[in-house]
């Protein structure tokens, strides 16, 4: 999945924005004010490379990184709860979905119950 198709993924979930609060290099993903996602980008090798920052549930995280090279600690965010997935070709477009749907349903979940309604 490369970070154009990542952008349109997150943006069709119900009730998301983007936003630039760290300067334009970082889209930032929210859903009722509530950050889910992050995406970024690096030249590495002369080519540009979206990196994405998901929020995970502390097991599984570790069992992703673990698993696959392209899933690290999250760069600049609590490392228990979140992880990096770099867009580098490597992890399946499924698995890419599955753990933003997995990112956007933990913060949904801790919404206040009127919040919630409608987005699950």
């Amino acid at each position: 999945m490369n970070p154009d198709e990542l952008r349109e993924y997150l943006l069709a979930k119900p009730a998301v924005i983007e936003e630039t609060p760290f300067g334009p290099d970082v889209l930032v993903y929210k859903v009722k004010g509530k950050g889910f996602a992050t995406l970024g980008f690096e030249i590495e090798d002369g080519m540009e490379v979206g990196r994405t920052n998901l929020k995970c549930d502390p097991d599984r995280a570790v069992e992703l990184r673990a698993d696959h090279d392209a899933i690290v600690p999250g760069y600049h965010m609590n490392k228990r709860h979140w992880n990096t997935l770099v867009l580098d070709g490597s992890l399946t477009p499924k698995l890419v979905r599955e753990l933003c749907d997995h990112s956007y349903a933990l913060v949904v979940a801790k919404l206040p119950k009127r919040d919630r309604e409608g987005l699950v």
